[in-house]
């Protein structure tokens, strides 16, 4: 049988059963637009929450190195844009929503606010965050902006991260706990300057004098306050 003879075969045996070809374009049409309905972004900082589903104790964990889009931290110190991000995570299917739990490890480059010599640390925040459901009595309940909630079936751990590394790291932060800082007098770095590095202090009193005869407060013994006056 040639083609045209085939196609006049199946034309008159699906003219004898119209409802059922009817239905099976719904149905065809019907699962293609369930399965295209949502998009999973389950990348970077997102987290579908699709195949968690919302039956309470349902777990997923998720485990993955993202690289930071921006620069996250406070002056002195951040996990710089670019760099990785490495989280540990367990999502929880709650009553009211996810409960997401586990760590995020990143590096931090910052300046040490006494010898404003910069440096390399390490941040680590251990999260317990709920993200509502947009039709739970939590979402409801409390102002915009007091809790995360989920939305499109996803859950954008960003804004969270950010908020946690802004109270982890040190406002104050230093190369290290015993950091001397900088001389008062010239600004050296004291840990490089030698064995008792200080300055004689010329006696305020004497300043008006020394300064008219050219006296350097290094040269005359009389015009300067020793340690033993001082104290």
């Amino acid at each position: 049988m040639d083609g045209i003879g085939i196609c006049v075969v199946a034309a008159v045996l699906w003219s004898g059963c119209p409802y059922q070809f009817q239905q099976l374009g719904e149905f065809s049409l019907s699962t293609h637009r369930r399965s295209s309905s949502h998009q999973s972004s389950d990348a970077g900082f997102l987290l579908d929450t699709v195949k968690l589903g919302r039956r309470p104790g349902s777990m997923r964990t998720v485990e993955r190195t993202i690289q930071s889009p921006n620069r996250i931290g406070l002056d002195l110190i951040a996990i710089e844009a670019g760099a990785d991000i490495d989280l540990d995570l367990r999502l929880e299917a709650v009553s009211e929503g996810v409960l997401v739990t586990g760590n995020v490890h990143a590096p931090t480059k910052g300046e040490c606010s006494r010898c404003l010599e910069p440096f390399a640390d390490t941040v680590d925040i251990y999260l317990t965050e709920l993200f509502a459901y947009p039709d739970s009595t939590t979402e409801e309940t409390t102002e915009e902006g007091e809790v995360y909630a989920v939305e499109d079936d996803e859950i954008d751990l960003e804004p969270v991260i950010v908020d946690a590394v802004g109270l982890a790291l040190p406002l104050q932060p230093l190369c290290s706990d015993d950091c001397l800082g900088l001389c008062s007098e010239c600004g050296i770095r004291l840990a490089i300057a030698e064995s008792g590095h200080g300055h004689d202090i010329l006696d305020p009193r004497w300043a008006g004098l020394a300064a008219k005869f050219g006296v350097e407060s290094n040269t005359s013994e009389n015009l300067v306050i020793t340690e033993a006056e001082e104290k």
